[in-house]
């Protein structure tokens, strides 16, 4: 049986005359990591503040660790944490200070000297807030969602602002959560960090999940692209006629093949090309990334939307 940490259907939420959700169904399982990705103004923030509680919904049915948001009592609000985009730190506390303050909120709190480890955060642990760069800031945000041990996070633009190796720390951080079955729901426009960390996509724009799926497999699994430089005995040689590949281009310099099983296809043209005594210069082999395929999903979007009007 699978459990479900957030189940929505059919939600909507208007202001004034703009329908900010038109019907979003979003279900996360316990113990998962799902990332939410459209552009500004699609209805994220919205959509988050309904499953957290603190906005209303105006129709449709949601149910966030097994109780309705909107009826929410203290005992839900301990079961999760949310690392907002913009937090709001006491500046005079220190860091320490500030996550110790917090945790205790919480029944179960996490060890606050390995939370700070965790997150780069130890050596600033008695500087005042601040003090802290803005780096620091957004670790010290992310402490404090994390400090309660919730069973489910709200993540909010997680690194923005950090370097590689703390971003790196952080997301082996959040992994080892979600082994031991905290569930996420992440709203990034980092689409590395997308296809990182989710285990599913939800695309939503206008108010309407538009895709979903794994981020490997969303809107079709992008296939790869393999492509060669003509030389040699290659230059006018006729291409094997059983690739198995799903288009060939074929400028009579170039060469590129798209195939679900780039492997295959390697393999038959190296024995191709060996068969013939040449090589395959500049070969290389590209499979869409999260972004390609995202960036592609919106544009078809808008595309459609300018023929229909």
């Amino acid at each position: 049986m699978v459990l479900r940490a957030i189940e929505a259907r059919g939600v909507t939420r208007r202001y004034g005359e703009v329908q900010a959700l038109a019907g979003v169904d979003l279900e996360v399982e316990q113990g998962s990591v799902v990332a939410v990705l459209g552009p500004n103004g699609a209805g994220k923030t919205t959509l988050v503040e309904i499953l957290e509680g603190l906005r209303r919904r105006d129709g449709g049915d949601v149910v966030v660790l097994g109780a309705d948001p909107a009826l929410s009592s203290r005992r839900w609000r301990s079961r999760i944490g949310a690392v907002l985009q913009l937090g709001a730190e006491t500046d005079e506390l220190t860091v320490g200070e500030m996550v110790t303050a917090n945790a205790r909120y919480y029944p179960r709190p996490l060890d606050v000297d390995g939370l700070l480890d965790a997150i780069d955060l130890t050596a600033q642990r008695d500087r005042r807030v601040q003090q802290l760069s803005g780096g620091q800031r957004r670790r010290l945000d992310l402490a404090l969602g994390l400090v309660g041990d919730p069973e489910l996070l709200f993540l909010d633009e997680p690194t923005t602002g950090l370097d590689p190796e703390v971003r790196q720390r952080i997301w082996d951080f959040i992994k080892s959560l979600t082994a031991k079955g905290t569930t996420f729901l992440l709203t990034t426009h980092y689409m590395e960090e997308a296809e990182h960390l989710a285990d599913r996509v939800a695309v939503l724009v206008g108010g309407r999940i538009v895709a979903s799926g794994p981020p490997g497999q969303l809107a079709g699994a992008p296939a790869a692209e393999i492509s060669f430089r003509r030389t040699g005995p290659l230059r006018d040689a006729a291409l094997p006629d059983d690739l198995p590949a799903e288009s060939i281009i074929d400028d009579g310099a170039f060469v590129v093949v798209t195939a679900e099983k780039p492997s295959a296809v390697v393999t038959q043209l190296v024995t191709w090309a060996g068969g013939l005594g040449g090589e395959l210069e500049d070969l290389a082999v590209e499979r869409r990334g999260l972004e390609d395929v995202y960036l592609d999903l919106l544009t078809g979007l808008n595309n459609a939307e300018e023929t229909s009007s």
